[in-house]
């Protein structure tokens, strides 16, 4: 026993005096007293340390980790949820704020000596830590049991007892360094009575609860004590205790958890049946299988969590939502003191050691539930899981590059987590363009960078069916997760054959950084997406763009051309001079074309095109042999010698011979020829292939050449190996055996321009925009091989790439939060279904909504303008896609905003859609969603009304899939053309019949449906493509947006199929505007954004045009402007190239000779040049009369026809 004097007491003489001998010492036990000699401290991140030597050293030590613990900001920042868990037995386990004191103050007693006659008392204890306040409820005996269990720790750590050369050296240090400023804290002695409160008399009580309160506050002023594993349980802590971004200390506790109760009800018994062999028998079956577990139950704002206490992982976290509820007793759990937790997700059953307990746990989750977590249990607007959130800070992008853009640089921003959820994702996407730094902007590079630096990254991925796309998810999330996979986590959903789910896809798109800003949209960080308002079909310098007509290589391939099909021939006797001049003029700019010249038929003798050919095939052929390092020396020189003797009698033919198709240095290729026509690149030991051009002019033209493709393309060597996309390996084994996973990496450009600037300088479109894969055209040629992503899928000499016109919006503060808690919500079901005994895969938590958010707006995004709405987070969901238990639970607000903003609209409707597959019915029909019907009924409305009303729609001129169009495999063109026209013009239920039936005569007058196209030139002849329209957009009268995922068909619209999250948005702040020529509130946000889409797609942007586009609805605009300057267009384009789809063409066989019959831009390029002069913009019309003679639907003998409506719809 220490001497007093050694040790502040709590309780001095007079109070002693005072207290009628209650106080006297032999009341009390002082064994948990520590001598201020031994300086014992806790060091942040490094357990607990004893300092028993006071030299000047470690007075240095003890002083820099003073200033280091004033410096932690209040509360423990959100990293903390991400670091490794400990046991909870673990001495080194802080849970605590650094340099923060912990305050006791008793405030309440209950006293009941009838049911409780030794501890009658139980009090309430309030503590507080920092910024954070919580009471707990404890009678003696809890405290007695915390005293004791200490005195046994004490025991075994050994303590010396104080000497007197150890009070001398203190008080010399003392002197010295001033090391014990806080003296009174660190020395105080923690004084436990020893009297049971039964012996306490009542009017004593106060006594009682001074003096164990001072025993608590002394207690956890020391270290050791206050950082073992029965005082941190005592305090009903853990880890995520005292997390400022979870909100509240709220409540904490062990409790007992029963097994089997935490997914989808039914009876397993001992684990051999899943619930199919017998009725729901619940409680018989938890009781006779279950067993009851020690769990440490964690109740926040807007969730609950537990956690295994024997390794500190957390094992299921619920969220609060509108099928939350608690509930208690035996009709609930079969128990008396148990309670019954569910959601729409989980279900557990807890029970706690007194029913005391139980009603404690019950009262502080209804209470917090109808508080903090209210606005996710009640009902909201249209259904859906969160609330309107008012003034939130919005912005929209139009296309990719802006979009790219700004989500590059908010992950560069990113401190703590990043969430994306795409349907595809390709790791090598460069998300800033031009290329001009290296892979920096590449999104595998950016998302490894900041895994580096510690922030965790969670990326969720549609898993395809192999057989029906080739999008390569196995291979993105190998390739993303091969540099840092402790960081970077990435799941794939849904196994297809566990889940039963072969048809439906994860169709969201969405990054969320910190969990304070979101984007949100159509865009997904994939190929072929990003794009700029310009929509260009070629890329930077990848092929010749002159006035000099330049000769492709082959047929021109676009979605409107027939594949395979014979070229056509344009006689002119000057056009083999044409050719030759025209070709060294190339040469000589270093503009060479970029793939190789093949053997040419002329039909003069002409001696420069003889001597261009024979150089250009000498060129080749010597390109060729180092394409195939592996052939032996002596093979190559025999093959050499054969392909000399090929190229004279080639050259001896050409005297003979005519021309397939003049205008082309090719002659004619079989289809299959073409179809697999690539852009080949020499591999790595090539590049000697530059000493030895270095020698003539010929050779360096050639080496420019090979550069330029090497550039583009960047093909992989030819040992790649490709990979199958098994079944997910979530264990890290599957990451640490690179062997099985071979990634190449691609050739080092920068190194090759770096050795070859000499011979490059020269070299026009250094700087690209669409790198391999990325430039793409999806009817042309659908993905493969991603494995080898700088490897050209098309021809880019003579296939455009198609354009890409997206979406996308971001939002900061809670609306940003309601999308990371959808994220999280998919996240954790797919962790219960495929990851859950993996612990390297965690489950997310959801941040607290006190607005304590992150700015990034001010500093990040100089250039984009904010906006102040209201908006709220709309979903498609299902059981099988986010979880839910019971399999008739759906969540489809999108599709109820959808209807009622259709039906509140006053003026105009503005819709971008990737699809329009809606009938106009309410009968039972295989379509189910009620657009078309909604927007019928709100334009036979204002035709009773005789009121004006516009409806805009803007979709793709046809569908994004590979196949051609009155061909075998354009099967799913076909089929996807069907719906879009059965819901417009084709049929009783579409939209345009259904309004002629109700008698107005020219339902063009409300409604009208455009497409988008655009022209350029590729090696110098004219080519056009359409522009993909893939927005998810819905703009209402200026004052509304929808945008998201969700497409206007089923499949979004629908909830038990894809699964798509969207935003509805409305204006707070208002512009003056015009409707019809009266004044008219036009919305900041909605406003902007339908004029910037007016201005893009009327060719405002490009010219200096004045047009008025304030008004979209007067019949100024709407007829002479819009729909005037869409017809224009419309018979430009087809007068010009011939292109498809067209109201020409109504039969497969009126299609062959239309696609025959060359346009203008083939007959008189000229003409066909002056007449592009009149095309104003990107907007053309919707071609109704396309194909209408024709049935499009699938035949019942092929795999379509098979495949359910469903997938269609």
């Amino acid at each position: 026993m220490y001497n007093n004097d050694d040790h502040d007491n709590p309780i001095d003489s007079d109070d002693n005096n005072d207290d009628h001998g209650l106080s006297h010492d032999s009341e009390y036990d002082d064994e948990l007293g520590v001598p201020d000699s031994l300086d014992v401290t806790v060091l942040p991140d490094e357990g607990l340390i004893n300092l028993p030597n006071s030299s000047e050293k470690n007075i240095q030590q003890q002083k820099q980790q003073e200033e280091k613990i004033k410096n932690i900001k209040k509360g423990n920042s959100f990293d903390a949820v991400h670091i490794p868990p400990l046991k909870f037995k673990n001495q080194n386990r802080n849970v605590f704020i650094q340099g923060e004191d912990i305050i006791v103050k008793i405030i309440n007693n209950e006293r009941s000596v009838t049911t409780h006659p030794v501890n009658p008392n139980l009090y309430t204890i309030e503590f507080t830590h920092g910024p954070f306040t919580w009471t707990v409820k404890k009678r003696y005996k809890h405290i007695q049991y915390l005293h004791n269990q200490l005195k046994i720790y004490r025991a075994s750590l050994h303590i010396p007892f104080p000497t007197k050369n150890h009070r001398e050296r203190r008080n010399s240090l003392k002197n010295l360094e001033n090391l014990r400023e806080n003296k009174n804290k660190k020395g105080a002695l923690p004084r436990f009575p020893n009297k049971p409160d039964g012996l306490v008399a009542s009017e004593h009580v106060a006594h009682r609860m001074k003096v164990l309160e001072d025993y608590l506050n002394n207690l956890l002023k020391i270290a050791i004590y206050k950082h073992h594993s029965e005082t941190i349980s005592f305090l009903e802590l853990s880890y995520l205790s005292f997390i400022n971004d979870l909100g509240d200390k709220g409540k904490e506790g062990l409790i007992m958890k029963r097994t089997g109760s935490s997914s989808k009800h039914g009876c397993n018994f001992c684990g051999l049946i899943e619930g199919m062999c017998c009725i729901r028998c619940s409680y018989f079956c938890t009781s006779f299988c279950g067993s009851w577990h020690t769990r440490h139950l964690v109740v926040k704002d807007t969730f609950i969590a537990y956690i295994n206490p024997k390794n500190g992982q957390i094992k299921s976290v619920i969220l609060m939502d509108n099928g939350f509820e608690v509930s208690s007793g035996i009709y609930s759990t079969g128990l008396r003191n148990g309670l019954q937790i569910t959601n729409s997700s989980r279900h557990i059953v807890i029970k706690c050691w007194t029913r005391r307990k139980a009603k404690e746990w019950l009262e502080f989750i209804q209470n917090i539930a109808i508080t903090r977590g209210k606005y996710f249990i009640q009902s909201n607007p249209h259904g859906s899981f969160a609330p309107y959130r008012s003034s939130t800070s919005a912005s929209w992008f139009v296309d990719g590059a802006n979009y790219m853009s700004a989500v590059a640089d908010v992950l560069e921003a990113a401190k703590e987590e990043i969430f994306i959820a795409d349907w595809w994702l390709s790791p090598e996407i460069y998300m800033k363009r031009p290329i001009i730094n290296g892979d920096y902007w590449r999104l595998d590079k950016i998302l490894l960078r900041k895994a580096q630096e510690g922030v965790k990254v969670f990326i969720m991925i549609y898993k395809e069916v192999e057989l029906a796309l080739g999008i390569n998810s196995f291979y993105s999330k190998q390739k993303l997760v091969e540099k840092c996979p402790e960081n970077i986590k990435v799941l794939r959903h849904p196994d297809h054959a566990r889940v039963g789910i072969f048809l439906w896809a994860h169709h969201e798109k969405i990054v969320v950084i910190d969990q304070s800003i979101a984007f949100i949209g159509g865009i997904d960080l994939c190929y072929g997406r990003w794009d700029t308002n310009e929509h260009r079909l070629t890329d930077l310098g990848s092929v010749h763009q002159s006035s000099i007509y330049i000769p492709t290589r082959g047929k021109v391939t676009t979605s409107s051309s027939k594949k395979g099909g014979k070229k056509l021939v344009d006689k002119n006797v000057f056009l083999p001079l044409a050719i030759a001049t025209n070709t060294i003029a190339m040469a000589t700019t270093k503009c060479i074309p970029v793939l190789p010249l093949p053997k040419i038929k002329s039909t003069i003798n002409s001696t420069p095109v003889k001597k261009i050919i024979l150089q250009q095939q000498q060129q080749d052929e010597q390109f060729e042999q180092y394409e195939q390092p592996q052939q032996s020396f002596q093979h190559q020189q025999q093959q050499q010698q054969q392909q000399q003797n090929q190229q004279q009698v080639s050259i001896q033919q050409s005297t003979s011979c005519g021309y397939d198709n003049p205008r082309f240095l090719s002659p004619s290729s079989s289809s299959q020829e073409i179809e697999h026509l690539k852009c080949n690149t020499p591999d790595p030991q090539k590049k000697n292939i530059f000493d030895m051009a270095r020698t003539t002019v010929d050779k360096v033209k050639q080496n420019v050449k090979i550069k330029r493709q090497e550039f583009i393309n960047m093909v992989y060597s030819n040992n790649e190996i490709s990979s199958s996309d098994d079944e997910d390996e979530i264990d890290n084994a599957g990451y640490n055996n690179r062997n099985n996973f071979n990634i190449t990496e691609p050739i080092d450009v920068e190194e090759v321009l770096k050795n070859n600037a000499d011979i490059l300088s020269g070299l026009p479109g250094a700087a690209k925009l669409w790198l391999g894969k990325d430039y793409t055209n999806f009817v042309v040629k659908d993905f493969y091989k991603l494995e080898q992503p700088y490897q050209d899928l098309v021809d880019r000499s003579t296939t455009p790439r198609m354009p890409w016109h997206d979406m996308g919006i971001v939002v900061q503060g809670s609306s940003a939060r309601d999308i990371a808690r959808h994220f999280i919500q998919r996240w954790n079901a797919i962790k219960v279904e495929k990851a859950k005994l993996h612990m390297s895969y965690p489950f997310l938590l959801p941040k607290c909504y006190n607005n304590n958010f992150t700015n990034f707006m001010d500093k990040i995004f100089l250039n984009e303008k904010f906006y102040n709405v209201k908006c709220q987070i709309l979903r498609s969901i299902s059981s099988w896609s986010a979880g839910l238990l019971e399999s008739d639970v759906i969540e489809e607000s999108i599709h109820q905003a959808y209807i009622d903003a259709i039906t509140n609209s006053e003026k105009y409707i503005y819709i971008e859609n990737q699809f329009f597959i809606t009938l106009a019915t309410m009968e039972r029909h295989p379509v189910k969603n009620r657009i078309g019907e909604t927007l019928l009924k709100r334009i036979l409305r204002a035709h009773r009304e005789g009121s004006v009303f516009r409806v805009f729609i803007i979709m793709p001129l046809l569908p994004g899939f590979e196949g051609e169009i009155g061909g075998p495999t354009g099967t799913t063109l076909h089929a996807i053309t069907h719906w879009n026209y059965a819901s417009i013009s084709r049929g009783k239920d579409a939209i345009i019949n259904r309004l002629i039936e109700s008698g107005i005569k020219n339902p063009s007058d409300y409604i009208t449906f455009h497409g988008l196209r655009t022209h350029d030139m590729l090696n110098g002849t004219l080519v056009t493509e359409l522009i993909y329209v893939h927005s998810k957009l819905m703009i209402i009268d200026d004052k509304t947006i929808i945008c998201g995922s969700a497409n206007i068909n089923d499949r979004s619209m629908i909830a038990t199929r894809d699964s798509e999250i969207g935003i509805i948005i409305h204006d707070l702040e208002f512009d003056d505007g015009k409707m019809n020529l009266n004044n008219y509130p036009s919305g900041k946000f909605a406003g902007s954004l339908r004029r910037q889409l007016f201005r893009e797609h009327l060719g405002l942007i490009w010219s200096k045009e004045k047009i008025d586009i304030q008004d979209p609805i007067k019949k100024t605009f709407y007829e002479d402007i819009w729909r005037k300057r869409s017809q224009k267009n419309t018979q430009i384009f087809e007068d010009i190239f011939q292109c498809i789809p067209s109201d020409k063409v109504k039969s497969f066989a009126e299609l062959k000779i239309y696609q025959k019959k060359p346009g203008l831009g083939i007959t008189d390029p000229d003409a066909a040049k002056e007449m592009l002069t009149g095309l104003r913009g990107q907007i053309v019309d919707m071609p109704l009369e396309f194909l209408k003679d024709e049935t499009l639907t699938p035949a019942v003998s092929t795999v379509e026809g098979i495949l359910p409506t469903s997938l269609w719809t």
